[in-house]
C-alpha cells in the first residue's frame, strides 16, 4: 500500500510550479492521479482531418487540419510603426470544409514562416464568426511532422496513429496537456485496482494500470474501447458502493414506526375531499405509508410532474404521522413558497387545521408557519406550539433549522424541491428528532431513472406521472423576437385577450433590474451574447409594458429582493384576481398555484434551462381553461439555444425533456454543483447512455456491501472511495 502516494504526488513536483498552477486554476487538477484521470475528449487519426463544419461557436476547440493557403496583407493603421499594420490570413481545410485563421501585428512573423500550404498542424483557439465566416483569431498551433520527419519532439512522437485531444483551455493547449500526461504516465503502473478480482474477471475488464495506459496512449480503436469500458465501471461501481454503504447504514438506524390511527385525522381529511385521488396518488401514498410503518428511517424521493398532486400526497403522509402521535415539518426553499404551501394546506384541511381553536373539528391539529421574517410575537407563539406538540404540522423555510426551534416529537421531514437545499440544512433538520425522523423529498423536476440511481441512489423512488382530472393542456410556442418582431407584438395582444376573457398572465424575466448599483449582484457572464445586451429585467419590462402594449391593465412585479410582506401581498392580490399581469423572476417557478392564470410569456427564454422552463410553464393551465406559454428569444434559428426551446415547445413530457436537458449539458452538472458544490467525479460515465452499467454496478455494489460493509477485504476499493469521493462529497453522501 506504500505505492498509493505516487498518485497523490502534487503536480508541482512532477511538472514544475508554472504548469501545475495553470492546471490547478483552469482544470482543477492538483495531483498526478487527477491528471491521469483527465481523459482525452476524442482522438484524431494521423491520416484523417477534423470536420471543420461541426465546430461549436464560442467554444475553445482543438482541430487537426492542413494549410490550404496563407496571405500576408498590409493595411493602414495608426497604431503600427510607419502607419502600416500586417495581417496574416491562413485558410485551413479538412478536405470538405474550410476555416480561416487570423494573426495580427507582431504575431504574424512566426506563423507566416511555419504555416506554408500543405503543412499539417493542430490548431487551438476560440471559434467565432466574422463577416458570417467561421474563424479562429490568433490560435495556438503545433506542427505535426510526417512519418519520415524526425527532429521536433512533437505529440506525434509518442502518440502512435491516434492523437489524443484533451479538454483544454486557452492557457493550456491540448498538446501541452498531452506532454504532461506523458511525463506522469509511468506512475499509472502503481494505480491500485478498486474492483474486486471476481468482478473484473467475470466481466472481462482490463486492469486499471492497463486501462490508464490505453486511454492516454492507444495504438488502436480497440485499446480505447477496452479502456473506456473499464474506466466507466470504476466510476459507476465506486459511486454505487458509496450509496450502498449509505443505504446499509440507514438500515441500521432506529426510527419510530408511524402507523396512522384508524378513524383519525387522515380518515376525516379523506372524507371531506371534494374529488377522488388518482390511481397514481393512491399507489404512491401506499408506498409512503409502508415506509413510515418501519422501524428504520424511510428515505423516499417523490418525483412528480408539474401539477401531479405531490402536495396532496405529502399532506396525507404528514396527517398519518400526526395521527400516530408525531409531528411533521415541511421545508420550502423560499418564503413565497412556504406561505403558499401554508395557505393551500390550511385551505385543504379547513376546520381540521384549527386544533385547539373554537370551531376546530374533533380530529384536528394546528398548522403553523415559521419563516425568518415573521414578527417576534407570531414567531414566539409558533415556537411554543412546536415544543408543546400543539402544532402537528409546521411549514417553513430554513428558519426551521435554527437552534431555537425545538420539536415535541418530530416524525417526518418533507423537503420540497430538494435541489435547492444544501445538504447541511437537511441534516440539521433531521437532527431535531429524538430518533432520526422519516424523510420524504419532493421534486417536480423529472429525473431519468439512471440519474435517480446515481444522484439520489440512497433514496427509494416513487413517481407520480398521472395528472389529476381537470388539468388543462398547455400550448407552447417559440417567439423569435429578432427574426420576426411582429410575433412579439402578437404575443402581447394574446396576453390582452386572455385578460379580456377574465384570465391572468405571468411575464417572467431572468433578472430583477436593480443590480447595476451593486456589482456583486450582477452575476457572472453566462455566455458571449451577454456582452451585446444584459438579460431582460423585471423592473424594466414591467415599466415598458405598462406604458406600452399592456397600458391600462393592472401590472405588478414580484422578485426575490422584495420585503417578504410585500411579496405575500402581491401574491395574494394576484391569487384574488385583482392583478391582471404579474411580471416576475423565477420566484414563481415552484409551487405557486393560481388556477385563473392561463398565459405565460418567458422573456430571454434561452437563458433558462430546459427543466426550469418546464417548471415555469407548469404555473399555467392549472384550472379548467387551456394554458398558453410563449418562449421569447432573440437567438438565431440555427443556434443550440433555439433547438432547446423548440424541444420544450414540442413536448409536455417532463421525463423526455429531462433527457434532452441532460444530453445537452455537461455530465458534471448532473452530479456536481446541484449536490455539493464540488467537481463531479464522473469523467467517463455518461449517465444517460450508460444506464445498463449503472444498474449492474448498483447490483454488484449492493452485494459487496452486504457481504462486507466496512470493505475490510477490499483495500483498493477503500482507497478509490477516498480518492473519488473527496471529503465534501463523502459528507454529501453521508447526509443523503
Amino acid at each position: 500500500m506504500d505505492l498509493v502516494p505516487v498518485l497523490e504526488e502534487p503536480l508541482k513536483k512532477a511538472l514544475g510550479p508554472a504548469t501545475a498552477k495553470v492546471m490547478a486554476e483552469h482544470l482543477g487538477l492538483h495531483t498526478v492521479g487527477d491528471l491521469l484521470h483527465h481523459y482525452p475528449r476524442r482522438y484524431e487519426e494521423r491520416g484523417q482531418l477534423t470536420h471543420l463544419a461541426d465546430l461549436p461557436l464560442d467554444e475553445h476547440v482543438t482541430v487537426v487540419a492542413q494549410v490550404a493557403d496563407a496571405r500576408l496583407l498590409t493595411f493602414a493603421s495608426s497604431k503600427a510603426p510607419r502607419g502600416k499594420g500586417q495581417r496574416l490570413e491562413v485558410t485551413i481545410t479538412d478536405g470538405s470544409g474550410r476555416l480561416q485563421l487570423v494573426f495580427f501585428g507582431h504575431g504574424v512573423h512566426k506563423p507566416h514562416k511555419d504555416l506554408l500550404p500543405g503543412t499539417r498542424a493542430m490548431f487551438s483557439g476560440k471559434a467565432s464568426l466574422f463577416n458570417r465566416r467561421l474563424q479562429l483569431a490568433h490560435p495556438a498551433y503545433e506542427l505535426l511532422r510526417g512519418e519520415g520527419d524526425e527532429a521536433v519532439e512533437s505529440v506525434d512522437s509518442w502518440a502512435g496513429a491516434l492523437i489524443p485531444i484533451y479538454p483544454a483551455t486557452a492557457k493550456l493547449e491540448s498538446w501541452k496537456i498531452a506532454k504532461s500526461v506523458q511525463t506522469v504516465l509511468p506512475s499509472a503502473q502503481e494505480a491500485v485496482d478498486p474492483l474486486p478480482d471476481s468482478l473484473r474477471d467475470g466481466r472481462g475488464l482490463v486492469a486499471l494500470p492497463e486501462a490508464l495506459l490505453k486511454i492516454h496512449r492507444p495504438h488502436t480503436k480497440a485499446d480505447i474501447h477496452d479502456a473506456r469500458a473499464r474506466l466507466k465501471w470504476d466510476e459507476a461501481f465506486v459511486l454505487q458502493v458509496a450509496l450502498a454503504r449509505r443505504r446499509h447504514a440507514d438500515g441500521q438506524l432506529p426510527a419510530v414506526a408511524r402507523v396512522p390511527a384508524p378513524d383519525g385525522l387522515l380518515t376525516a381529511f379523506d372524507a371531506k375531499l371534494p374529488f377522488t385521488l388518482t390511481e397514481g396518488q393512491r399507489k404512491v401514498s401506499k408506498e409512503i405509508f409502508d415506509g413510515l410503518a418501519t422501524e428504520h428511517p424511510m428515505h423516499r424521493l417523490l418525483q412528480g410532474e408539474v401539477g401531479s398532486g405531490k402536495t396532496m400526497v405529502a399532506l396525507r403522509a404528514m396527517l398519518a404521522v400526526v395521527d400516530a402521535g408525531g409531528q411533521a415539518a415541511m421545508l420550502a426553499p423560499t418564503e413565497v413558497l412556504a406561505q403558499q404551501h401554508h395557505r393551500s394546506v390550511t385551505e385543504m384541511m379547513g376546520e381540521l387545521a384549527e386544533g385547539g381553536m373554537l370551531g376546530g373539528a374533533e380530529h384536528s391539529t394546528k398548522v403553523v408557519l415559521l419563516t425568518g421574517s415573521m414578527g417576534a410575537a407570531g414567531r414566539r407563539q409558533a415556537l411554543l406550539d412546536l415544543v408543546t406538540g400543539e402544532a402537528g404540522i409546521v411549514i417553513g423555510t430554513h428558519a426551521l433549522i435554527e437552534d431555537k426551534v425545538q420539536f415535541h416529537d418530530l416524525g417526518l421531514v418533507v423537503v420540497d424541491e430538494q435541489h435547492r437545499f444544501g445538504v447541511e440544512q437537511r441534516d440539521a433538520l433531521r437532527g431535531k428528532g429524538k430518533q432520526p425522523p422519516h424523510l420524504l423529498v419532493m421534486t417536480a423536476t423529472p429525473i431519468p431513472r439512471t440519474v435517480a440511481m446515481t444522484v439520489f441512489g440512497d433514496l427509494e423512488t416513487s413517481v407520480l406521472d398521472q395528472l389529476p382530472a381537470g388539468r388543462s393542456p398547455i400550448a407552447s410556442h417559440v417567439v423569435p423576437a429578432a427574426d420576426k418582431p411582429h410575433f412579439l407584438t402578437r404575443a402581447w395582444e394574446r396576453v390582452r385577450e386572455e385578460v379580456e376573457n377574465g384570465h391572468q398572465a405571468y411575464v417572467v424575466c431572468p433578472r430583477i433590474g436593480d443590480e447595476d448599483d451593486d456589482p456583486k449582484k450582477g452575476g457572472k457572464k453566462k455566455a458571449p451574447e451577454d456582452e451585446k445586451r444584459p438579460p431582460l429585467a423585471v423592473l424594466d419590462v414591467a415599466d415598458q409594458l405598462t406604458k406600452g402594449p399592456l397600458q391600462g391593465l393592472r401590472v405588478e412585479v414580484l422578485h426575490g429582493r422584495m420585503h417578504p410582506d410585500d411579496k405575500d401581498a402581491v401574491m395574494r392580490r394576484f391569487a384574488a384576481g385583482e392583478t391582471h399581469v404579474l411580471v416576475a423572476t423565477t420566484v414563481i417557478e415552484v409551487g405557486v398555484n393560481v388556477p385563473n392564470a392561463t398565459a405565460m410569456v418567458i422573456m430571454d427564454a434561452d437563458r433558462f434551462g430546459v427543466s426550469q422552463l418546464h417548471q415555469l410553464r407548469g404555473r399555467v393551465g392549472r384550472g379548467s381553461a387551456a394554458g398558453l406559454c410563449l418562449l421569447v428569444s432573440e437567438m438565431p434559428e440555427a443556434s443550440p439555444a433555439r433547438q432547446r426551446l423548440n424541444a420544450v415547445a414540442s413536448t409536455l413530457d417532463g421525463f423526455e425533456l429531462s433527457r434532452i436537458d441532460l444530453e445537452q449539458r455537461r455530465e458534471g452538472d448532473v452530479l456536481g454543483q446541484a449536490q455539493s458544490g464540488v467537481r463531479s467525479s464522473l469523467r467517463m460515465l455518461a449517465v444517460i447512455e450508460d444506464e445498463e452499467i449503472i444498474a449492474e454496478a448498483r447490483e454488484e455494489a449492493t452485494a459487496v456491501v452486504a457481504a462486507d460493509p466496512d470493505l475490510t477485504g477490499l483495500p483498493g476499493l477503500r482507497v478509490a472511495l477516498d480518492a473519488l469521493l473527496d471529503e465534501e462529497r463523502e459528507q454529501y453522501l453521508d447526509k443523503g
